[in-house]
């Protein structure tokens, strides 16, 4: 079983679609999960904890909008656990949507810097097109699933 960091990171069709294929789908819910069942908050999904923003810091510098230090401090530990990726380019935002574009430039950035296989897909505009994506993902999944037995 493979980690797997997808892109867009709030996508629940890709994340179905790699926990289908047996591997661990990397995604942004888990995380805002942890942070609102987590005693240490008084309020979530308002409230921060003191280490948050230090964790922000190691993926952006002082200077980027706290937006996205913030986004960051949930979804960089996510790209450095990750085995695999899948990046979904022009979705609609149904799809999946971060909310920023220099979020979403960082985290392709940081994860195409990563030494780990890459499927880089086209958002589906037809049927056709729709069954062939899932048909990549498939593949890309099914041979990652090769690479972890061997």
């Amino acid at each position: 079983m493979a980690k797997v960091f997808i892109y867009p990171v709030n996508s629940l069709i890709l994340a179905d679609l790699v926990e289908r294929f047996g591997h661990k789908p990397l995604a942004v819910m888990n995380q805002v999960r942890e942070k609102v069942t987590n005693i240490s908050l008084d309020s979530p999904p308002v409230n921060i904890t003191p280490e948050d923003p230090k964790v922000g810091l190691r993926y952006a510098a002082v200077e980027v909008p706290p937006g996205v230090r913030g986004r960051m401090a949930l979804i960089g530990p996510l790209i450095e656990d990750a085995e695999a990726a899948i990046i979904v380019s022009d979705p609609p935002t149904d799809f999946g949507c971060v909310g920023c574009n220099r979020s979403n430039e960082l985290m392709k950035y940081l994860v195409r810097s990563k030494d780990i296989p890459i499927l880089e897909l086209r958002y589906p505009e037809t049927e056709e097109s729709a069954q062939e994506f899932v048909y990549k993902i498939a593949a890309f999944l099914d041979a990652l699933s090769g690479e972890v037995e061997k």
